[in-house]
């Protein structure tokens, strides 16, 4: 995947969510400003993948209590220099829960920006992060060192496990969907 084919399926996305034009064009912005946005070392910001990842039965989503947010969130991570998002959100959803998963759709689910605050010797950055939807093939998942637990929750009561804005502006999605 290129730049251009990231900047596409950023056009289908608002082509759906025109009310999201203000995000995407932060998104467009980026691609077009910062060459080195994959990477973790561009100062500004950079772009992640993440997973909106639901079990078989699609009726509970994987939550990860991270261990550096300490809060409740869909599993994801850094690019690390791959153009490839859906690519990144699949890895960061395997890493992260250990269980093998399929994604739903090749289309983005969902955009958001963010900031990460300061910590130690890394200065305060956005995240872009690019959310897709995967089914997991099961639901014995293993919890990573990178949070410290995971848990399935019924999509109707994320808010009981996370008040995080974008989390729930996931579970609206996908509940409209329908």
């Amino acid at each position: 995947m290129s730049v251009s084919n990231l900047s596409s399926m950023i056009d289908r996305y608002l082509a759906r969510y025109p009310e999201e034009q203000s995000v995407g064009q932060k998104f467009l912005d980026l691609l077009t400003l910062y060459p080195d946005c994959f990477e973790r070392n561009c100062k500004f910001g950079h772009i992640t993948g993440s997973a909106w990842l639901v079990d078989p039965d699609e009726k509970s989503v994987l939550l990860t209590h991270h261990k550096k947010l300490k809060k409740w969130l869909q599993l994801g991570g850094h690019s690390d220099g791959v153009k490839d998002v859906l690519a990144v959100a699949t890895r960061e959803a395997v890493e992260e829960s250990g269980l093998e998963v399929v994604a739903l759709d090749a289309e983005i689910f969902d955009l958001d920006v963010h900031k990460i605050p300061e910590r130690g010797i890394f200065p305060a950055h956005y995240h872009f992060d690019v959310r897709f939807t995967f089914r997991s093939l099961s639901r014995a998942f293993s919890v990573s060192e990178e949070s410290i637990d995971l848990e399935w929750v019924p999509i109707g009561d994320i808010h009981t496990r996370s008040t995080d804005e974008s989390v729930l502006r996931l579970k609206t999605k996908w509940l409209d969907r329908f």
